[in-house]
């Protein structure tokens, strides 16, 4: 590196000095705003010899999930008897989680064959942006889907026309653009983030709070940003789904028989047990205490909240329900 060699003050003229101070600025100015051109992942940095076995475990996971994912979709699409908007939306729940472990699952199975598990800086907000996107429109849909839930138990009369084409088509647009809004706002504060030759991240993909962890620019702004988004992207979807299943359980409860209670349930059930998955692990992703921030439990809360869940959803809705099983049936006996 440079050095400018400071002269001696009997020898330093004003002209001198002050150009000499300037030059010395300006480089001290372009060290303090380097930024990095590629990052290293740490999360599975204190387990090298377990990486083979979390190459297999990965791969299979996610295999499942392209598999039972496609295979749900595909069956909505052909069978008429499914035709309906709860498995329009599911259609798109589909799709969303095949997206959604695509993001970070091959970077991942890549890099856990590297010995230096990297990836670009142009990648890397490239993945944040996506998976911020998937996340958000997950987060929507599934509201969506609650608001489906009460229109068909507590109204089942105006049923047809609280969810007809006309409505269900725009909510789940609506969903989608709702997690691009989301992105965008991450990825345009995130890309003024200056990384001063830190590389370093303590995650295996990237996201938002690692990020800003190795970040040597203010992040008060960022910081600020996200947990306002996790309020209306988050939690207000959240706080819509518990308002549709109070008024979903009363009107269970008010039903006579414990047979039609029971079956009346079951039609939410799967839908209510993804909703509790997916956002009970979102808060644990990226509403937790700084002290509670570490590299073993982010590692493990990262990978239930983006790899363990898109594979699940679809085995829950597939196993508890009569009508997807009896499709799948039909589809294999030709």
């Amino acid at each position: 590196m440079c050095t400018f060699p400071l002269l001696p003050p009997k020898f330093c003229c004003f002209p001198i000095c002050s150009l000499q101070l300037t030059l010395m600025d300006l480089m001290e100015g372009v060290n303090q705003t380097l930024q990095v051109t590629e990052f290293l992942f740490l999360g599975f940095s204190g387990m090298p010899r377990g990486q083979p076995f979390f190459f297999l475990l990965f791969l299979a996971i996610y295999l499942i999930t392209l598999m039972a994912n496609s295979m749900i979709f595909i069956l909505i699409q052909l069978d008429s008897r499914l035709h309906s908007p709860m498995y329009y939306f599911l259609s798109h729940l589909s799709c969303l989680d095949i997206c959604y472990s695509s993001v970070t699952l091959p970077t991942i199975l890549v890099n856990l064959l590297r010995q230096q598990p990297t990836i670009s800086y142009n990648e890397c907000m490239a993945q944040m942006f996506f998976l911020m996107t998937f996340a958000g429109t997950e987060c929507a849909l599934l509201a969506v889907m609650g608001y489906d839930r009460y229109a068909a138990i507590c109204k089942p009369l105006h049923y047809s026309q609280l969810m007809s084409k006309w409505v269900r088509v725009p909510l789940a647009t609506a969903s989608w653009i709702w997690g691009m809004v989301n992105s965008t706002i991450h990825i345009a504060l995130a890309t003024d983030l200056a990384f001063c030759g830190n590389n370093q991240i303590h995650h295996i993909f990237c996201d938002v709070p690692p990020l800003l962890k190795i970040a040597c620019s203010d992040t008060y702004v960022n910081e600020v940003a996200l947990h306002i988004t996790t309020v209306f992207v988050g939690v207000s979807p959240f706080l819509l789904v518990v308002i549709s299943y109070v008024y979903i359980l009363s009107t269970i409860l008010r039903i006579r028989s414990s047979t039609g209670r029971r079956k009346t349930f079951s039609t939410c059930a799967a839908h209510l047990i993804t909703i509790l998955i997916y956002f009970g692990m979102a808060i644990l992703n990226y509403n937790r205490p700084n002290a509670g921030y570490s590299l073993g439990v982010d590692t493990l809360v990262s990978i239930l909240y983006c790899v363990v869940t898109p594979m699940l959803n679809p085995l829950i809705y597939s196993l508890r329900n009569k009508e997807v099983k009896g499709a799948l049936q039909k589809l294999l006996n030709g």
